[in-house]
């Protein structure tokens, strides 16, 4: 991501910040605010930020599984500060687009070869989405009365959320899986784009597609190769939402409250994810805040529902924005030494002698 995009993404997401704790706390007396905030159990706090270095450790760890098996056996500390990147880069861009890329910058920098790097990194993405799909369809069997509740609005990013989900962990298992039907429907929509006038140069997206084709084929071929991995990585992926969905249940009793369970917060913090996590805005400010406000205030009451939101966004999200933005910039120093370092040859690995069976 280039250096304009970085302080444009960044300004950004200063903007929405701003607006959104003007438009939480314009009704909410300071005083009033500071003195419920006081009274809050911190230890429930650092269980919160313990969730979520879970959280982004366990995508440490399949990267570190997924890598291993491309013939990059890198140490997990590696693989962590890869996940820090990704965390912070994700919430500074619209809809998270230059989390990845950033990831597999850095990768490179570890002798990883960007199309390994790129794998790894769609493979973790394949995972994810179906983990969250799934995680919001059983909350929304578990719990039907909740959708609506949710009212016409959440009701419509729900939907839009669940669309756009479904629709591109389909289009990237069909790639995988189904590489000449999508190739057949890719090719249809880049003729679509040429005739409106969409797509300009018809050669360089040709070209640009066939790569991508190439990418999700070599996907295939390593989850074919190693069936015993993917289980592993949908169970991590499992860990890591579950201790996400977990934090407004930690913040719930960080107040002292009682009467819900944990299963009923992570439900609607789940169906909250959904709904939020494909908008285009970074780090979905704004927009989350609004939609915990609406759905928790069932759980926390209208009095402390803004306090909750405040704190439990504080965990999950800018508390961890801050440090994983420390961690990057440390990290982007540090690489300048991750160039000359052997990576058992792996910059000469084939991808068909990389994925060995598991």
């Amino acid at each position: 991501m280039s250096k304009a995009k970085r302080l444009t993404g960044g300004a950004l997401l200063l903007a929405l910040i701003a607006l959104t704790f003007y438009l939480l706390l314009r009704n909410q007396p300071i005083s009033q605010l500071l003195d419920v905030l006081g009274k809050i159990k911190p230890g429930y706090v650092v269980l919160g930020l313990g969730l979520m270095f879970v959280f982004v450790g366990s995508e440490a760890m399949c990267s570190k599984l997924i890598l291993g098996r491309l013939g990059h056996p890198l140490p997990y500390r590696r693989c962590l500060s890869f996940s820090f990147v990704g965390f912070y880069v994700s919430s500074i861009t619209p809809s998270a687009t230059g989390g990845q890329p950033a990831q597999i910058y850095y990768m490179s920098k570890s002798g990883v070869p960007a199309a390994h790097g790129a794998l790894n990194m769609m493979m973790i993405a394949v995972c994810y989405q179906v983990t969250v799909l799934l995680y919001a369809i059983g909350a929304a069997i578990a719990m039907p009365g909740m959708i609506s509740a949710m009212g016409p609005g959440m009701g419509l990013l729900l939907l839009y959320g669940a669309v756009v989900m479904l629709a591109l962990t389909a289009g990237m298992l069909c790639f995988m899986f189904l590489p000449n039907a999508a190739r057949r429907l890719m090719n249809g929509l880049l003729n679509l784009g040429v005739r409106l006038r969409l797509v300009r140069n018809r050669a360089a997206a040709q070209e640009k597609l066939e790569r991508q084709m190439a990418e999700y084929r070599s996907g295939a071929e390593c989850f074919k190769k190693n069936a015993g991995l993917v289980p592993v990585l949908l169970g991590l992926n499992v860990v890591q939402l579950t201790a996400l969905f977990l934090v407004p249940f930690v913040v719930y009793k960080a107040f002292g409250l009682s009467g819900h369970g944990a299963m009923e917060l992570v439900g609607v913090q789940a169906l909250l994810t959904l709904s939020t996590s494909s908008l285009p805005l970074p780090g979905a400010v704004g927009a989350t805040e609004g939609g915990f406000v609406t759905l928790f205030a069932l759980f926390f009451g209208a009095s402390l529902v803004t306090p909750a939101v405040l704190v439990s966004r504080g965990i999950s999200f800018y508390a961890f924005l801050l440090l994983s933005g420390f961690v990057t910039l440390g990290i982007h120093f540090a690489a300048k030494g991750w160039s000359g370092e052997k990576n058992t040859g792996a910059a000469a690995v084939k991808l068909n002698e990389a994925v060995p069976a598991a």
